[in-house]
């Protein structure tokens, strides 16, 4: 009589039923951190944001309009008020988006700015990662 080798069943239930119980307590905490890297990446990209509306102001003597944008910092933006020493180049090759995929709301008024992310849920208000984000907070 030949002796078979390998693994029970019960074997196999006992190791898989151990990978589950590890994954169970290690997966809240991942995930729980993905949203608070979200959060620390939309505020990272605001201050970047930040630093490229300055530098334009150095150059402008103004912050674009509200209506202007922040697509300003990427091309010549028209209208009021008219960049006089727009560099060539822009201010930044592209406008990111925030990392939930939505674009950055700006909001500018009496020589300040405002550039707000809506979170997680992309609509005002919410809590944890679908809370507000304010380049004032930072």
């Amino acid at each position: 009589m030949k002796k078979q080798s390998g693994f029970t069943l019960i074997e196999i239930m006992v190791v898989l039923a151990i990978l589950a119980g590890l994954v169970a307590m290690v997966a809240p905490n991942i995930i729980g951190e993905a949203g608070e890297a979200r959060v620390k990446t939309a505020k990272a990209e605001m201050a970047n944001i930040g630093q490229a509306l300055n530098m334009y102001k150095l150059d402008n003597f103004t912050y674009p309009s509200t209506s202007q944008g922040l697509e300003a910092l990427v091309s010549k933006p028209s209208g009021s008020p008219e960049p006089k020493n727009y560099k060539k180049d822009g201010y930044m090759p592209k406008l990111p988006t925030d990392p939930w995929g939505n674009p950055y709301i700006y909001i500018a008024s009496g020589g300040k700015y405002e550039i707000v992310s809506l979170g997680a849920d992309g609509e005002e208000g919410g809590e944890d990662d679908a809370a507000d984000i304010s380049s004032k907070d930072i």
